[in-house]
């Protein structure tokens, strides 16, 4: 099995799920930044060749030709961990990934079959962007500021009512985006947008935030859904719930755009869009800036642990 040139992979402790079924991620991992690339039942964010099946949470690589499976997102660096079967043990095994590498690819040879299971990734850390006191490095648009932004005394960073927009001073084209968040009401709507246009009203993509789904079939979002690409992509499950804290990885390089809520991978999405300024209107691949959104009056989400990976 080739990984990527220069990895280190060696035994490791297996990462603790906690109460959960294998190949997801515990919701104190997942607030620490880990994230499953396998769920499990289907090879959702991964590039198949040749014979490639997927059963009992089991991925199964090989048979009579050459296979593989290869992360549709380029090379990311980070720490990335797996289980393999050998003979009747699944061995546990650690990579860290290096900035420049391949991508990330398993693979059996002819006449091989190979198995695998609880394929979880750690992105390398990423810079604070919220300081827990004051609001530092952000700014309100001006033109719309119906939204009360403020940091909580638990240290969190709260917005009430809209519509608004709070912006980032910075700005990123390719990133690794982390935070963790509450929605305090019910089926209240938010979103964080990227690649925005500075000092422009929610120019840019949103990463949706609302918690809501069809009867009680998760798979069928309302309103695009928590983790959704809103507009663009609906969320292929709402793992979150109103009232608890869910952690949201957004993953932006070039014209692929990835999310994850609670470790589970919710969007893969390749923009296949005629490249523009502005995401709304076409694939932005440049640099913008990050905002919160301020949705309506019923507004009352929080926030905290942002931290961003530049990937630029």
């Amino acid at each position: 099995m080739r990984l990527l040139a220069a990895l280190l992979l060696v035994p490791c402790t297996a990462l603790a799920v906690g109460p959960v079924t294998p190949n997801n991620v515990s919701p104190s991992n997942a607030a620490d930044g880990w994230i499953s690339l396998f769920d499990g039942v289907t090879t959702f964010g991964w590039t198949t060749a040749g014979t490639v099946s997927v059963m009992d949470g089991v991925l199964t690589i090989g048979g009579d030709a050459a296979a593989s499976v290869t992360w549709t997102l380029p090379t990311i660096p980070g720490e990335f961990r797996y289980a393999e079967l050998d003979g009747n043990k699944w061995k546990d095994a650690v990579a860290m990934i290096e900035k420049g590498g391949l991508p990330l690819k398993l693979e059996a040879g002819a006449g091989t079959t190979k198995q695998f299971r609880n394929v979880f990734f750690k992105p390398a850390a990423g810079k604070s962007l919220f300081n827990s006191k004051d609001l530092t490095g952000w700014k309100q648009f001006e033109g719309k500021k119906a939204s009360v932004y403020s940091v909580t005394k638990e240290g969190w960073l709260n917005v009430k009512n809209g519509p608004g927009d709070l912006q980032t001073a910075d700005q990123w084209a390719d990133f690794v985006l982390q935070f963790d968040c509450v929605s305090n009401g019910k089926h209240l709507n938010s979103g964080l947008f990227f690649r925005c246009i500075p000092d422009l009203y929610q120019q840019g993509y949103e990463a949706q935030i609302r918690n809501e789904w069809a009867g009680d079939d998760r798979t069928k979002p309302v309103d695009f859904g928590t983790g959704a690409i809103y507009r663009r992509v609906p969320t292929r499950k709402v793992v979150s719930t109103d009232g608890e804290w869910f952690t949201m990885t957004v993953i932006a390089k070039g014209k692929r755009i990835s999310t994850w809520v609670n470790g589970y991978q919710t969007v893969d999405w390749l923009d296949d869009r005629k490249e523009a300024d502005n995401g709304r209107n076409g694939a932005k691949t440049t640099k913008g800036t990050l905002s919160i959104q301020g949705h309506d009056p019923t507004t009352d989400l929080s926030f905290r642990n942002f931290r961003v990976l530049s990937l630029d």
